[in-house]
């Protein structure tokens, strides 16, 4: 059997093309705003991960360019050997401080920090407990590992304990789930999990890709958010989304830190974060410190416009998150309707299988601390007019 049966038998992405509903890799042609041109037009980005509007702070940019104007264009080699920058450290020792933990380890992209933190912590023997609406990375890292992954029921805490009660005595056990879950909007219940972990004697690691510079104090993530950081083994997290670059990071105890330098395949074999993406990185981070407002800036248009679509009658899931997911059923129904309101001047991601269920597809809106009230409206107007029909 040709082993590429498989890629001549896949239609789907050609299937929609043709219906004219294909909803992915549209380019943009501007930077990453508020406001964008993409495929020759103007749309409103309200599918953005850019939740502190930092990709286009000038002071971030200048950092950016001058790495590349000092430091050059990249690194050559891993940070385990040829590859590390004096900035390398200052980030993490920054990061660590913000965190209020002891360490801090890069990674060149935020999958990989996934990869690499569970997989070196994760041994034979041991076991990993993911909630089920994890990110792949998670499930990855937990594939890659040489223990048991046992999935829980999306933020069943009966569940989790019914999973933790059947694990042996004398097995490591790592928890880990997403902070704010990307898709949904969820919180995760981590008063409960922090508790369940110290009755069976578990760690805690949490992915707070979407929640850094979004909850808690000073935009210092889910741990902060329910006043936790002290009972959080792990923090997860990425420069991609609020700190408006590329690479990932885990903050922890400085002896989890060493072993993970020590022991972690994707981090020891991989390049590291390039000089710009790391100055990017860390002057956003600065800028965030500076600026401790602007989580409470981004909260305050995501609920003027959770509020615009309650009003307006377009169904919503309400969260505690700047992602609002609105209902749409069926997958066509779905891309039918983003590619309506990206002609209308919209731009939002559909949340198709696997992500969801077959009949739980969604639009995810996802918000900037710099949007307008102007613009949120402009949307709104939109989606109202597409949504009549």
């Amino acid at each position: 059997m040709d082993i590429f049966s498989k890629c001549k038998s896949y239609t789907l992405a050609k299937e929609c093309r043709e219906k004219g509903i294909y909803p992915y890799f549209h380019a943009l042609e501007s930077k990453q705003d508020t406001v964008v041109i993409m495929e020759g037009a103007r749309r409103i980005m309200l599918g953005s991960n850019n939740y502190l509007g930092l990709t286009i702070n000038q002071d971030v940019i200048d950092a950016a360019a001058d790495a590349v104007r000092n430091l050059g264009t990249g690194c050559s080699g891993s940070r385990f050997l040829n590859g590390t920058l004096k900035m390398h450290l200052e980030l993490e020792a920054e990061l660590s401080s913000f965190l209020h933990k002891e360490g801090c380890v890069t990674f060149s992209t935020g999958f990989q920090s996934n990869l690499g933190i569970i997989s070196s912590l994760v041994g034979l023997g041991d076991y990993v407990l993911c909630d089920r609406e994890n990110h792949a990375s998670i499930y990855d890292g937990c594939r890659l590992s040489m223990g048991k992954m046992l999935r829980y029921r999306h933020s069943d805490m009966a569940d989790l304990e019914k999973k933790l009660k059947s694990i042996p005595e004398k097995a490591g056990i790592l928890i880990v789930t997403d902070g704010v879950f990307s898709m949904s909007g969820d919180i995760a219940k981590l008063p409960e999990i922090c508790d369940l972990a110290e009755k069976y004697g578990a760690r805690v690691m949490v992915d707070d890709a979407h929640g850094l510079g979004v909850i808690g104090e000073g935009g210092r993530g889910t741990a902060s958010h329910f006043g936790l950081e002290d009972k959080v083994d792990v923090i997860m997290g990425t420069f991609s989304k609020s700190l408006a670059s590329l690479g990932g990071y885990m903050a922890a105890s400085e002896v989890v830190c060493e072993y993970v330098r020590h022991n972690s395949r994707p981090f020891i074999f991989s390049a590291s974060m390039t000089p710009a993406t790391c100055a990017a990185a860390l002057a956003a981070l600065r800028h965030l410190e500076a600026h401790p407002e602007l989580p409470k800036q981004l909260m305050a248009i995501t609920e003027y416009a959770r509020k615009g679509f309650i009003s307006r009658g377009i169904p919503i899931k309400e969260t505690d998150a700047p992602i609002i997911p609105i209902y749409t059923n069926s997958m066509e129904n779905t891309l039918i309707k983003a590619k309506q309101l990206y002609d209308h001047g919209v731009f939002v991601n559909s949340v198709l299988p696997p992500a969801v269920a077959p009949n739980e597809c969604m639009l995810r809106t996802s918000y900037m601390a710099t949007l307008t009230k102007e613009l949120i409206d402009e949307a709104l107007d939109i989606f109202v007019e597409v949504f009549a029909n």
